[in-house]
């Protein structure tokens, strides 16, 4: 069955609107209760619409603002297949509007833009079926070059021709924040196993040694940052007993993430008085979980976020996380592309690490010998 005609006629106006140019990048659109009254529609209507066109990447959310425009001028927006005109870059990320997404297509666009390249923007939700319709329709539009965030990287990815098809027809692409190690691309990450050890680290140092780490394993990332949290336990000679990681993936986020807190948290001898967090938009639920449970940040229990996102300024609790160099990877990743582009689908540099940084705040703080016993 076809999406409802109402619900289309808002997706193509406001896509017209993005055409026309009578909303611009980074521009405020109508609050959802105007769009439901200029349309005559329900605000559910309005919602899904919305939340169409923010998948496709032509709409992002800010939390507490608005929705906004993402195009730039140049990027296409049409629905039609095909060749397309001019120089075109395809995107494709997990996601687009939230989290640290924005700064990185922000990076790769002022570069992107200034050498007269259009941005193709899409998301894949970190789902492998979603990412196959992107790769598609990246095809089928004749892209010039690629830049890729892998979806749940730590297993076997079903779409692995469509990148020998990219390989075959000398289209270069890039794979950003992880990589699919079936292919050994080129690709630009953090060194994550050192970011998830200086973020446990920073605790150890800060006489814990009852920290609990919560990471994410659909994805290396996750792996990786795990890594390095186990890494210094063992380093520093912490003892490292069965329930100290909760392991979640992309799914369980919706389902059973905060039970599982709320598990550690009910039984007085696994309480931690520090945790390690996959990301700060994890560290800002478990903080909300934790106030559920009367407990305060940092006087009770320390928080350690990841990615240094503007999360980690968002709230009165200041966040201390390790850094994720957001829009200097979209600007080195839109240099390599465009590189390999008119280099006949070469480049000097196929692989960038970056050193992980942590920035302390005041999520976190030292304990004493006593606090650290629960005494």
């Amino acid at each position: 069955m076809g999406k409802p005609a109402k619900y289309m006629i808002v997706i193509d106006t406001i896509k017209e609107w993005i055409a026309n140019g009578d909303v611009k990048p980074g521009e405020k659109i109508y609050s959802e209760n105007e769009l439901a009254k200029m349309f005559n529609v329900s605000r559910h209507t309005i919602r899904q619409a919305v939340g169409e066109l923010v998948h496709e990447g032509l709409l992002y959310r800010e939390q507490g603002a608005g929705t906004f425009c993402a195009v730039p001028k140049t990027t296409n927006v049409s629905n039609q297949p095909g060749a397309m005109s001019g120089k075109n870059i395809g995107i494709i990320t997990t996601y687009i509007s939230d989290y640290i997404f924005p700064a990185i297509i922000r990076g790769m666009e002022s570069y992107l833009t200034s050498k007269g390249y259009s941005l193709i923007l899409s998301s894949t939700d970190n789902d492998i079926d979603k990412e196959k319709q992107c790769l598609e329709a990246m095809l089928s539009r004749n892209v010039d070059g690629l830049i890729i965030e892998p979806s749940k990287s730590s297993g076997y990815n079903p779409n692995i021709h469509y990148y020998l098809e990219l390989e075959q027809k000398n289209i270069p692409y890039l794979m950003i924040n992880q990589y699919y190690s079936q292919l050994n691309p080129p690709y630009m990450i953090l060194d994550d196993e050192k970011g998830g050890f200086i973020a446990t680290e920073h605790l150890i140092n800060e006489g814990h040694e009852k920290i609990i780490g919560i990471f994410k394993t659909d994805d290396m990332q996750g792996v990786y940052r795990m890594k390095g949290f186990i890494r210094a336990f063992r380093e520093h000679k912490i003892p490292f007993l069965t329930d100290t990681i909760i392991s979640y993936s992309t799914e369980d986020l919706h389902e059973s993430f905060e039970d599982q807190v709320k598990e550690v948290l009910a039984d007085p001898k696994r309480v931690p008085t520090g945790i390690v967090c996959y990301n700060d938009e994890i560290a800002l639920r478990v903080i909300n979980v934790l106030r559920g449970e009367g407990l305060s940040v940092p006087d009770d229990i320390s928080i350690v976020g990841y990615d240094n996102s503007s999360l980690a300024e968002a709230s009165e609790i200041k966040l201390t996380s390790v850094n994720h160099p957001k829009t200097r990877m979209g600007l080195d990743a839109a240099k390599w592309i465009v590189d390999a582009v008119e280099n006949n689908g070469k480049s000097d540099k196929n692989h960038i690490t970056y050193e992980p940084e942590l920035i302390v705040r005041n999520s976190t703080k030292a304990i004493g010998k006593k606090e650290a016993l629960g005494s």
